[in-house]
C-alpha cells in the first residue's frame, strides 16, 4: 500500500468529516471506552463516528490527534492486515502524535481483530464499525479480550426520526391537537418507510430502500458468499417477509422455495439464513416454551427496519406493526437470548424474561373475528406458566386499561409506546 495514497485519504477525510450534518443519536460515549459498532448497512454507524469526531473537535482535539479511515474507500482496495500499521506510520510522519483511531467498515480487512487487540493493548482509543454480525462472534470477542464495548446499531428509533425531521417532542406537543397530528403524520412515514437516516432526505424513499436492499442482498450476501442460486435466495427473503408473524422451520422454508420450481435443500436454506443474519438483514426470536431443537429450528424472523420489510409486502399493516415492535424490543433488550415469543397451548407474541413482560401485538382490538378474546385470553393465561409483572397489548391506535381476573392489561398505541422507550 502506497503511503502517499494513505496520506491523501487521511487528509481528504479531515476536510470532509466536519462538513457532515450529524443528527445526534441517542448514545453517550464513555470518555475512555473502545467501541465496536455493528449493524445493517446505512443504519448510521459511520455517523456515530462523525458525531464523536465532531464532539472531540468541539472540545479542542485537533486532527493531528485523530485518524479516520473508511475501508470501503476504493483507494484502499487490496489493503491487508499487514498494511494497517502503515496508517499509524503515516500519521506519525504527518503529525508525530499518537492518534485516536476511527476505523469504518473494517470487516473488509481479514484479521482486523488482531490489529484492534494490539491497539487496545498499546492504549490507543479506538472506534470501529462493521456491517457483519460475525464481528461480534465468540471467536472475535475472544481475540479482542473484553477490551471493546460491542454496540448493536439500528436505524433511527422513532424519537430520533422525529428529531431528524425537525419535530420536537414535549408534553405540550403531545397534548396539543396540532403537535399530536404532526407526530402522527411522521409516524405514518416511519411505519411504512422505516428509519434509515439517509432516507429522511429522500422524496422517493422506496427507490432508496430498494438500493440499500440490493446492496445487502447482492453485495453482502450473494457476492461475499459466492451464492450461485440468487433466485432461490431472493424467493427465500420474500417468503420470510410474508411470514414475519409466524414461526418458520428450515424445512418449511425449503419446501416453499422449492415449490416455485427451484429445488433447494434444508442445508442450503440454513446457510442462506446464516448469511442473512451475518448481514443483519434478518434477526430471529425463539419460542421460550420450545424444546432445544424446536428453539433452534422453528424461530420467528424479523427485519431490522420496516422500510426493508415493506418492499416485499402488499397490504402488510399487521406484519409491519409486529415487526416494528420486534425491532424496538431487540434494540432495547439485545439480540441474544433477551426477547422470545411463547407458543404452547396459547400464543403470545413477545416475552422478556428479565423484566417479566408479556406483549401481544394487535392492529385492531375489536371482536368482530374473535381477536379481542384471543389476544386478551392468551395474556391472561400466560401468568400461570411464566412470571408476568406486566401485560401489554400494542395496537395501531387503541388505548385503554383492561381489568380481568385480578390482572391488568395496558393497551397502548404503538407510536406512544415507541416514545416511552
Amino acid at each position: 500500500m502506497d503511503k502517499n495514497i494513505l496520506k491523501t485519504v487521511i487528509t481528504d477525510n479531515q476536510i470532509e468529516v466536519p462538513k457532515y450534518k450529524v443528527i445526534p443519536r441517542d448514545f453517550i460515549f464513555e470518555e475512555f471506552g473502545n467501541y465496536v459498532f455493528v449493524g445493517i448497512r446505512r443504519a448510521g454507524k459511520s455517523f456515530l463516528l462523525y458525531q464523536r469526531m465532531q464532539q472531540l473537535l468541539a472540545q479542542g482535539v485537533s486532527w493531528n490527534e485523530m485518524l479516520y479511515v473508511n475501508f470501503e474507500d476504493e483507494r484502499l482496495v487490496g489493503m491487508s492486515l499487514e498494511d494497517l500499521n502503515l496508517l499509524l506510520e503515516v500519521h506519525l510522519e504527518m503529525y508525530g502524535k499518537k492518534p485516536i483511531l476511527f476505523l469504518d467498515e473494517i470487516q473488509n480487512i481479514a484479521g482486523w481483530e488482531k490489529f484492534a487487540r494490539r491497539m487496545a493493548d498499546t492504549k490507543h482509543r479506538v472506534y470501529i464499525t462493521g456491517s457483519n454480525a460475525k464481528m461480534l462472534s465468540q471467536d472475535i470477542q475472544t481475540t479482542l479480550g473484553g477490551r471493546y464495548i460491542p454496540i448493536d446499531v439500528f436505524p433511527y428509533n422513532f424519537k430520533e426520526f422525529l428529531t431528524a425531521n425537525g419535530i420536537s417532542i414535549s408534553e405540550e406537543s403531545l397534548l396539543s391537537t396540532e403537535g399530536k397530528a404532526e407526530i402522527l403524520r411522521k409516524f405514518n412515514d416511519y411505519f411504512f418507510f422505516g428509519g434509515f437516516p439517509e432516507s429522511a432526505e429522500f422524496t422517493a424513499k422506496r427507490d432508496y430502500l430498494t438500493s440499500v436492499y440490493q446492496k445487502i442482498y447482492l453485495g453482502d450476501i450473494a457476492t461475499r458468499h459466492s451464492v450461485d442460486n440468487t433466485f432461490a435466495l431472493r424467493i427465500m427473503f420474500k417468503k420470510l417477509a410474508e411470514s414475519v408473524k409466524q414461526p418458520l422451520s428450515f424445512s418449511r422454508v425449503a419446501n416453499i422455495v422449492s415449490s416455485t420450481g427451484v429445488k433447494v435443500g434444508k442445508t442450503t436454506i440454513i446457510k442462506y439464513i446464516e448469511y442473512a443474519k451475518d448481514a443483519w438483514l434478518i434477526s430471529s426470536l425463539q419460542n421460550i416454551a420450545g424444546k432445544l431443537v424446536d428453539k433452534e429450528t422453528n424461530p420467528k424472523y424479523y427485519f431490522p427496519d420496516n422500510g426493508i420489510l415493506n418492499l416485499f409486502l402488499l397490504d402488510g399493516n399487521t406484519s409491519l406493526l409486529e415487526n416494528l415492535v420486534a425491532i424496538n424490543l431487540l434494540r432495547k433488550y439485545g439480540r441474544n437470548d433477551a426477547v422470545f415469543f411463547y407458543n404452547k397451548g396459547v400464543e403470545v407474541d413477545f416475552y422478556i424474561p428479565d423484566e417479566a413482560v408479556a406483549i401481544q401485538v394487535c392492529y385492531n382490538l375489536d371482536n368482530s373475528d374473535g381477536t379481542f378474546d384471543r389476544e386478551v385470553g392468551a395474556l391472561l393465561k400466560l401468568p400461570s406458566v411464566l412470571e408476568c409483572k406486566k401485560l401489554m397489548i400494542i395496537t395501531r391506535e387503541s388505548e385503554q386499561i383492561l381489568e380481568s381476573d385480578d390482572k391488568t392489561i395496558e393497551v397502548v398505541p404503538v407510536w406512544k409506546w415507541l416514545l416511552s422507550l
